[in-house]
């Protein structure tokens, strides 16, 4: 494999289904997040029941902070960014989840049908 074109890029069109509370990491980074549903494709369907995704967005920038900062439940949101896994530590041992770093983000008027 030819680790020139490796990348990690992710574009998607969604609905805010919930705005999470900022907050101020111990590094003293600011993050702002949400969760994104994202309707699943139709041939990506056929093998599944469930129909939609959920992905929890964070959002680094003081611009795209200020956006999530306006957001509300509902919203149709366009994002570029970059899939991240995160370690974390509950109270059963090591958690690891991917979230989705937000690179831009644009509010939509709505979302198109699929074919």
């Amino acid at each position: 494999m030819d680790k020139s074109k490796d990348h990690n890029h992710i574009e998607l069109l969604g609905r805010v289904s919930a705005v999470l509370p900022p907050r101020e990491l111990p590094s003293g980074d600011e993050v702002a997040g949400f969760r994104l549903v994202v309707r699943r494709s139709k041939r990506a369907q056929r093998n599944s029941k469930q129909t939609v995704d959920t992905f929890e967005c964070s959002a680094w920038t003081a611009a795209n902070r200020r956006i999530v900062g306006r957001l509300v439940e509902g919203d149709v949101v366009a994002i570029e960014g970059s899939l991240r896994r995160r370690f974390s530590r509950g109270p059963n041992g090591p958690i690891s989840r991917v979230t989705v770093d937000v690179a831009s983000i644009t509010r939509e008027a709505s979302i198109p049908s699929t074919p």
